[in-house]
């Protein structure tokens, strides 16, 4: 095995972290709650790391561009493996709300570092192929994550979720620190603690608006992210270059990652559950329906680099967005009378659409720029995604919830859960097939936006593959 394989295989294992532990915790909620009670605060398990992680990705990308790319990832693993024995040992349910937070901020260096690194050893033509591998570790093991956390939990080993991150996230640890070196030219300069401060806020203010519908807290976060931008005009070490948004190939790549955020998420929440409670489907069956979406997406993003070598990013990415908009007709075409198999063939379809947009739009951007500028747009890639994805599960679950009360099947949303239960429950459920509907045929709406916002890149532009010369990085000899 190369140099490059023991890094690989390092940064490999770091994605896997992050990604599982953003859906691990899902099937252990009983286990969890049983423990530690607060089931009303449950839900802030989820947000807190989501809402940490989203915060602190762009913050982490800039900082790689400034001090290098490795000592900020050993520090966000380091961050995330001490949330980790936090969360191991909580003993409350407040307490582990704090550890998860304190994972999310750790797992905000994770995958944009690691795409960073990624894009710094490989040269463009064969970048895509390590962003498709990491891509399909993020998959897989985000589709591995309630599997396991549901087998833990039924042992009554729920703290094991995040136990077990420890010795996977020490080798990470030790394969990046041994074999990854790197050469950085320091430019002096200081943390924009302000710009990150107004940041947090206004991120954490639109996130969690949305997410319980309180459009007081999302205009003010609205409010001050406009702080934000206007503020980061005017320090010389700016959280997120103002010079980014005035790139119509990077803004096109941005708004093309939120839309893959987007339309991710809605088949991830409401496709299992259509295929349990309308299809008839068992658990082990619905979940292996959506696990063909984690096998389009690897195989489609595997050959991106064929399709965009020769057609150039955006092309490469309105043929992804094609095959989602596709896909989201195929949902939206789903009735009771539909076999498992067109579900999975929908999953199949959206999956190989959303690979061929996420690496495109990533390895686009990447492209652009040359080291000293590689970690911002990095970071800015994967914080659209990751905000889109938030935006996506406040968006779906409010038409959702809004179909379902208007059904007249129940009084109110917390009852569907209930009412799936009962023999009699066909009233139920023919509500919620409609509303899973309601949700598909939105989906279309976010895929035909997509597409009017990656037109917004050129179609053709020369890379900016130079810039080097601050800072390499190579295997150790």
């Amino acid at each position: 095995m190369t140099r490059r394989g023991p890094i690989v295989a390092g940064l490999m294992l770091s994605t896997a972290l992050a990604a599982m532990d953003g859906t691990i915790v899902a099937t252990a909620v009983p286990a969890i709650v049983r423990d530690l009670g607060s089931f009303s605060l449950f839900p802030w398990v989820l947000a807190a790391y989501m809402l940490a992680q989203a915060v602190f990705t762009p913050i982490y990308g800039r900082l790689a561009d400034v001090y290098g790319r490795k000592p900020v990832l050993l520090a966000g693993a380091s961050i995330f493996l001490a949330g980790s024995l936090l969360a191991g040992v909580a003993w409350s349910m407040p307490a582990l709300i704090v550890a998860r937070a304190v994972q999310g901020v750790g797992a905000g260096a994770i995958q944009p570092i690691t795409q960073t690194i990624a894009g710094d050893l490989y040269p463009l033509a064969r970048r895509g192929r390590i962003s498709a591998l990491l891509s399909t570790v993020w998959g897989v093991s985000a589709l591995l994550g309630p599997a396991l956390g549901g087998l833990l939990s039924e042992f009554g080993l729920w703290r094991w979720i995040f136990l077990l991150n420890l010795p996977v996230g020490i080798a990470a640890l030790v394969m990046i620190t041994v074999f990854l070196r790197e050469s950085v030219e320091r430019r002096p300069g200081r943390l924009d603690l302000l710009g990150g401060a107004l940041l947090c806020a206004g991120v954490v203010a639109v996130m969690t608006g949305l997410q319980s519908s309180d459009w007081r807290a999302v205009l003010a976060g609205l409010a001050l992210l406009a702080a934000f931008l206007r503020w980061e005009r005017h320090v010389p070490e700016p959280v997120i270059p103002p010079w980014i948004w005035r790139d119509r190939a990077l803004l096109g790549s941005f708004l093309g990652s939120a839309a893959v955020g987007m339309v991710l998420i809605a088949p991830t929440l409401y496709l299992p559950v259509y295929a349990q409670t309308v299809l008839g489907a068992g658990a082990v069956a619905a979940g292996a329906v959506l696990a063909v979406q984690s096998i389009g997406w690897p195989l489609a993003a595997a050959g991106a680099h064929r399709l965009y070598m020769r057609y150039g990013f955006r092309d490469t990415a309105l043929a992804g967005l094609a095959l989602i908009v596709v896909s989201t007709v195929m949902f939206a075409l789903l009735t009771p009378a539909s076999p498992l198999v067109y579900a999975g063939a929908c999953a199949f379809v959206n999956g190989a659409g959303l690979g061929l947009v996420s690496v495109s739009c990533l390895v686009g951007a990447q492209s652009m720029v040359g080291w000293e500028r590689r970690g911002a747009v990095t970071g800015g890639v994967v914080f659209f995604r990751i905000a889109g994805g938030a935006i996506g599960t406040a968006v779906f679950a409010a038409v959702a919830n809004a179909s379902l009360l208007s059904s007249g099947a129940v009084a109110s949303v917390d009852e569907v859960g209930g009412a799936l239960d009962l023999a009699a429950g066909e009233a139920v459920r023919a509500a919620l097939a409609a509303a899973v509907h309601h949700v598909f045929l939105t989906m279309i709406v976010v895929a035909v936006l997509g597409v009017l916002a990656v037109l917004v890149m050129p179609s053709r532009r020369e890379t900016a593959e130079g810039g080097g010369e601050a800072g390499d990085v190579v295997p150790a000899d």
